[in-house]
């Protein structure tokens, strides 16, 4: 007990100086920033406000993606089994169904998966939402002991919010939109992900073999070219996040980011936002590894 005290102080104290670096970084930005981040070898963690609800924007697809998995591993849901393209489902944003392809093509789940976790197709996330529901992401993380993320509903298109939830319909949600969740949640299943906990050992590997290929390097990829990371990011107009895992020599490093208030919107690659999670990020693994 008494060595498990100085560790615990060792930590604490080691971790200070981070949390300022971080706190001088995040500077005077108008807007909010949340954060957590634990280095899954060692498992010292930073948070700063890691437990405050936050929106997820495409985070959330990260949940939809473990739910997929868990329909196959049950037998509930195939990979080849084809979905279909329709106007219902279309809408615009990231991704290249909405605008690039014809109503009525079909695709396979598995293509459809990894549009969305890759390009972070929305209409591919629709498909997917559609196929399986918002209520089923929630329910399965409930399954994994994961209270405070929750899938809302589809991505809004021409017809308006689309299969909602329960949580979704509760007009306490209403301002989070497409999910909300926690930096502290979203380690959480990028722990566990790490330790292949989820699913199956396979099953998580798989996952995160497809977060290698997000596509989106505007925050943590940014600046940390030489090392592999797992991610998935988020954008909404006052709105970015990031979650994925870094493996340094030193361990990988699980984290969550969300910077939201950013004053104008601009979707181009140097968006504040994007810029102060790179910063962030680089200082996370500057000091955690």
């Amino acid at each position: 007990m008494r060595l498990a005290a100085v560790l615990l102080l060792a930590s604490t104290l080691s971790a200070q100086p981070l949390k300022d670096a971080l706190r001088a970084r995040i500077g005077d930005f108008p807007g909010s920033v949340s954060l957590y981040a634990k280095n899954l070898d060692t498992g010292v963690t930073i948070g700063i406000k890691e437990a405050d609800p936050v929106r997820t924007a495409s985070t959330i697809k990260v949940a939809i993606m473990l739910t997929v998995f868990d329909a196959i591993a049950r037998g509930q849901a195939k990979w080849n089994e084809p979905l279909t393209i329709t106007p219902k489902e279309k809408v615009n944003g990231t991704g290249i169904l909405g605008t690039e392809f014809s109503d009525g093509v079909q695709l396979p789940l598995s293509d459809l998966m990894h549009l969305m976790m890759v390009l972070s197709d929305n209409t591919a996330t629709n498909m997917i939402i559609e196929r399986f529901t918002a209520d089923a992401v929630n329910a399965y993380l409930d399954k994994l002991g994961i209270k405070s993320t929750r899938s809302m509903r589809k991505i809004i298109g021409k017809s308006g919010p689309q299969g909602l939830s329960a949580a979704g319909k509760l007009p306490e949600n209403q301002k989070f939109g497409l999910g909300r969740s926690t930096p502290l949640d979203m380690v959480t299943i990028m722990e566990r992900l790490n330790r292949g906990e989820i699913v199956s050992p396979d099953a998580s590997k798989e996952m995160l073999a497809v977060m290698k290929r997000c596509q989106d390097s505007t925050g943590i990829r940014r600046k940390l070219r030489d090392v592999t990371i797992a991610n998935k990011t988020g954008a909404l107009d006052a709105l970015r996040s990031d979650v994925g895992i870094v493996y340094t020599k030193g361990g990988p490093i699980a984290m969550a980011i969300t910077v939201d208030g950013i004053p104008e919107v601009d979707y181009g690659p140097d968006n504040p936002g994007s810029i102060l999670i790179s910063d962030l990020a680089k200082l996370l693994v500057d000091r955690l590894k």
